[in-house]
């Protein structure tokens, strides 16, 4: 069992930065791939970033790419995802997630959640 713990969200104008975090534990953080998701509402949730075990591999929705970056801390068993130029359209609850077989765009490949972390960007 992996339990994920959020933190970072909050308030912040359009144009601003947020720093997301992700704790995990119960298992060997580096056993597993990291995703972050976000889920605005009336919407569908959605892939934001990936990173494999070792960090080496990153990945981005088109949405996103050149804005947001992500990456781990293994040793701190923590993966972040640093959120610049923030948008109107950026604002929703961002999740992170772990898998235990690769990055995916698909949900369906990330075993466990985190609880989730609100971002809102006003214009």
């Amino acid at each position: 069992q992996v339990q994920l713990v959020e933190s970072g969200g909050g308030l912040v104008q359009a144009g601003g930065s947020l720093r997301l975090s992700c704790y995990a534990s119960g298992r060997t953080f580096s056993d597993y791939a990291m995703g972050w998701f976000r889920q605005a509402p009336g919407k569908e949730r959605e892939f934001v970033a990936g990173i494999n075990r070792s960090g080496g591999s990153l990945y981005y929705a088109d949405s996103v790419k050149g804005r947001f970056t992500i990456s781990r801390d293994n040793a701190k068993n923590t993966v972040y995802l640093q959120m610049n130029i923030l948008k109107p359209e950026d604002t929703a609850v961002y999740y992170c997630a772990a898998s235990s077989t690769r990055v995916a765009v698909n949900q369906r490949e990330y075993k466990y959640w985190g609880q989730g972390t609100q971002v809102t960007v006003s214009s």
